[in-house]
């Protein structure tokens, strides 16, 4: 039986001053182990909600609960069961790779040799060995991903949330980026994203909702939303279906 790990009820944003809700009364629930994909236009409310999920934005409205916690009364004990990889890097770039670490992996709680030997494995993991006394200013886009990545998930979330994770990436470095996280999916790590990837979503999740002006429109697995648009061979064609085809520029 499938364990629900986060459940959101009528959950609402509307930024000061702004014309219309950011985020538009939601129902969801995500349950262990999904990789969960949420796709959706320009301003359509996806960083909104998962900034909301993190306790990063307060809502207007509405309720969140991870793992049967809510923010208001156990905020610190939430923090420390989830990650968080923003799409801006949470670098310092005048440290190296490994100093960067072992600060993050510090704010979690952890030290010494244990942490030490996470960052190592991670970064083995993630091929940046050899670069890890580099100063981050150095590094490639790709290569700050990965360690924005580690950064994230050196206290072993059991839920991590993740904002378009692989944008502005070499091939290499998403491809590596995305096994990586199916293995983190593999050992337990229920992974929330955001992504622009169509492709990329309809290869990795196992769920997906895609979002537009604040509401959930479409929800499931990526075979069977496919299968329900008559005219739709792919993800992509399933999102322009519903989402329309004109630009979402926006400032």
């Amino acid at each position: 039986m499938s364990e629900e790990l986060i459940y959101i009820n009528q959950l609402a944003k509307k930024y000061k001053d702004a014309d219309c809700f950011a985020v538009n009364s939601l129902d969801l629930s995500i349950q262990r182990n999904e990789i969960f994909g949420l796709l959706g236009p320009n301003g359509a409310g996806k960083t909104t909600l998962i900034s909301m999920l993190c306790g990063l934005v307060k809502p207007t409205a509405g309720n969140i609960n991870i793992m049967q916690l809510n923010y208001r009364d156990n905020k610190l004990q939430i923090q420390n069961l989830i990650g968080v990889v923003p799409q801006e890097y949470a670098l310092y770039p005048t440290l190296t790779a490994f100093e960067n670490l072992m600060y993050f992996g510090a704010m979690y709680g952890l030290k010494g040799e244990d942490l030490k030997e996470r960052i190592k494995d991670s970064l083995k993991k993630l091929g940046l060995t050899r670069f890890m006394d580099k100063k981050i200013k150095t590094f490639s886009g790709g290569m700050k991903r990965r360690v924005n990545l580690i950064a994230g998930t050196l206290h072993k979330p059991e839920i991590l949330f993740l904002d378009e994770p692989t944008v502005g990436v070499d091939v290499q470095s998403k491809n590596v980026i995305i096994e990586h996280l199916k293995q983190l999916n593999k050992e337990g790590t229920t992974i929330v994203y955001t992504s622009h990837h169509m492709l990329e979503a309809e290869e990795f999740c196992t769920d997906v909702a895609i979002i537009d002006d604040g509401n959930i429109i479409a929800r499931g697995h990526p075979i069977k939303l496919i299968d329900s648009v008559k005219t739709a061979s792919n993800l992509e064609q399933v999102y322009l279906n519903l989402t329309g085809g004109e630009l979402r520029d926006y400032a």
